[in-house]
């Protein structure tokens, strides 16, 4: 069968190009992609190339399908997985495999198996570690940022506290505590916030902050505090660049207690000091954001590591128990993934869209990849809209919806490239 693929040949050499997949074994899966949302963490993979812990060094002749945020059906199955999978379901792929110790994963690191294509084939470990998810949900694109939404999940899953008369570790963010999001305006921070009105361990307050007026008043529209308040949690949304003492306002706004939680989104050192200086008692620092450079470091206050308890973590994807839980909350509508994505592409927009990522305004940019679509900022709808009747149909959607893309703006864009 012939694949259409965005692969990795090198650093910033991305080619979209059609090749020959060949048959599968009888423990692999043939599966055909829909939906696969971009990552930061592809665009680092393009920037590193074979320097990165995941990329194989041959790549420059056998190159790599890039994408690990995607959805799809089910083609063909091989003879060893008959009896749990079936052609024609749909499914969700958990791409943190972990093999054996191994760094090998989906997007990263294998010549037949990605993300950003039409057709792929899944190697039997995908399988083994129950990595292929069965999926029924209505959308496609919900089961693609299902992914990223673990990734969150995963972060609130893994801080902790502690407990010091027996030392035993209570697992997950405060409950009834204070949640601080640094940099959480982009797509990642807004799913975190989403997440964090839903989470069993229901906090007190989250404190959301950005530099950027816009992202703010952006972030507002899409999860209001009164949204919020309705839950039973202040949210408080803070432009910390307008502040001479960021430090000092965001304690002000926990009664001068601290954060129990603090996730840093932006590899920043100035933003990991501000986290570290902000923790509570037993207070617990989770750095998410993955910076690019391998010797990036901050300092950390090491008296109040002693005195009062304070821990740092980090986290990088989820696990299966993650995924299934942001795709179940997704389907009864209790989080709201959309929110992250502002953008709607083709497989033919994805090579330029990942190697310019960082200098693209907005947030997540979603593609779906059978069929060719430049990639398009969902506020731009309305303009379009005057001249094409694509974009009236999908306007007059995002509209019904807060702005956000929905199932019924996935219908119409399938309709209308005859993707049934």
């Amino acid at each position: 069968m012939k694949s259409k693929a965005v692969r990795m040949y090198g650093e910033d050499d991305l080619r979209l190009e059609e090749f020959q997949l060949p048959p599968i074994k009888e423990d692999e899966i043939l599966v055909k992609i829909i939906s696969d949302s971009i990552c930061m963490s592809t665009y680092k993979l393009v920037k590193q190339g074979k320097k990165h812990k995941r990329s194989p060094q041959n790549i420059d002749t056998n190159p790599i399908i890039i994408g690990h945020e995607c959805a799809g059906i089910i083609v063909e199955v091989g003879k060893k997985w008959e009896g749990k999978y079936k052609a024609g379901d749909k499914f969700a792929l958990q791409p943190a495999l972990n093999y054996k110790g191994r760094l090998d994963s989906p997007g990263y690191s294998y010549e037949y198996c990605g993300g950003a294509c039409t057709y792929c084939i899944m190697p039997q470990e995908v399988m083994e570690l129950g990595c292929l998810l069965p999926y029924n949900g209505e959308s496609f694109f919900e089961a693609s940022l299902g992914e990223p939404m673990s990734c969150i999940i995963g972060g609130y899953h893994a801080n902790y506290h502690t407990n010091k008369q027996n030392y035993q570790h209570a697992m997950g963010t405060k409950t009834g505590g204070s949640i601080l999001i640094l940099g959480g305006c982009g797509p990642m921070g807004l799913g975190a916030v989403s997440y964090g009105l839903y989470t069993e361990n229901k906090p007190k307050r989250i404190v959301v902050t950005d530099i950027s007026e816009a992202r703010i008043e952006n972030a507002r529209q899409m999860i209001s505090p009164e949204e919020a308040k309705k839950k039973g949690i202040e949210l408080i949304y803070i432009n910390t660049a307008a502040l001479e003492d960021p430090v000092s306002v965001l304690r002000e706004l926990t009664e001068d207690h601290g954060y129990d939680d603090v996730f840093v989104y932006v590899p920043n050192k100035a933003v990991v000091e501000m986290a570290d200086a902000l923790l509570a008692f037993d207070g617990c620092m989770n750095f998410f954001a993955g910076p690019t450079n391998g010797d990036f470091t901050s300092e950390i206050n090491m008296y109040n590591i002693h005195y009062i308890s304070t821990h740092v973590i980090g986290t990088t994807g989820g696990n299966n128990d993650d995924l299934l839980e942001a795709l179940d909350l997704a389907a009864k509508g209790e989080i709201r993934p959309a929110v992250m994505v502002t953008h709607i592409g083709g497989i033919d927009s994805i090579a330029e869209a990942t190697i310019n990522l960082p200098t693209i305004p907005g947030g997540k940019k979603l593609t779906y990849t059978q069929f060719d679509m430049p990639l398009t900022a969902i506020e731009d709808f309305e303009e379009l809209g005057k001249k094409e009747e694509l974009f009236r149909r999908l306007n007059e959607s995002v509209k019904k919806h807060k702005g956000l893309w929905n199932v019924e703006a996935e219908k119409i864009l399938f309709e209308h490239h005859g993707i049934s």
